[in-house]
């Protein structure tokens, strides 16, 4: 599959986005780069929705490197809890102050168990869309998402993945986000889903 450029930049801080893009790509020949190799600042999000948040991502890191920009905007979704965390599930928690014994991750799923103690409808989908900039004028911004439907848990289980990983059970194989090897994640989850139409929207401008 040819690509329209050989180089891209991740616009996030966040590792285990990066690893799971940077999977997917790298059988395109693409160097997937992330922002940080740039030291570009971070990019405020203070939109509603996921898109627009993704957008104003992209075209930062784009403004910054000079390069065509991915990026991701993605969260997790529970209907009980009227789509809560959305578009603050980095952050659902609020800021870690500086003595926390925990980490963000840590604090968000606790929060997230916390406000679903009483709640017995667990069911939850982790939703992503991705935005690419050619550059940061580009007035075509190749856009994709995904959803992927699960429940969330009363347990942590398994020890990869980030996030709430741990909590979000993806129903078709009974095991945790942080119980699938990556292959199958990158296969399955929201970002992957997301990922899969990006490339066949690439395919077609390439062509």
């Amino acid at each position: 599959m040819a690509t329209p450029f050989s180089r891209l930049v991740i616009a996030s801080g966040n590792h285990g986005k990066i690893r799971e893009i940077a999977h997917v790509l790298s059988p395109l020949g693409i160097e997937v780069l992330p922002q940080s190799q740039w030291q570009v600042p971070e990019c405020p999000e203070p939109y509603g929705t996921f898109i627009e948040n993704a957008l104003a991502k992209a075209r930062h890191a784009s403004q910054h490197t000079g390069l065509p920009a991915l990026a991701d905007d993605s969260g997790l979704c529970v209907p009980a809890l009227n789509g809560a965390p959305g578009v603050i599930s980095a952050r659902y928690a609020g800021p870690t102050p500086a003595n926390s014994l925990l980490t963000q991750d840590e604090r968000n799923n606790d929060k997230l168990l916390s406000d679903m103690a009483r709640i017995s409808d667990r069911r939850a989908y982790f939703y992503s869309v991705l935005v690419l900039l050619r550059h940061p004028q580009d007035p075509q911004p190749l856009i994709a998402d995904g959803l992927w439907q699960g429940e969330i848990l009363r347990e942590f289980r398994g020890s990869d993945g980030f996030g709430y990983d741990p909590l979000f059970l993806d129903q078709q194989s009974g095991k945790t986000v942080a119980e699938l090897p990556l292959e199958i994640k990158s296969q399955r989850s929201h970002r992957g889903q997301a990922l899969a139409r990006l490339l066949q929207q690439l395919d077609r401008t390439a062509n």
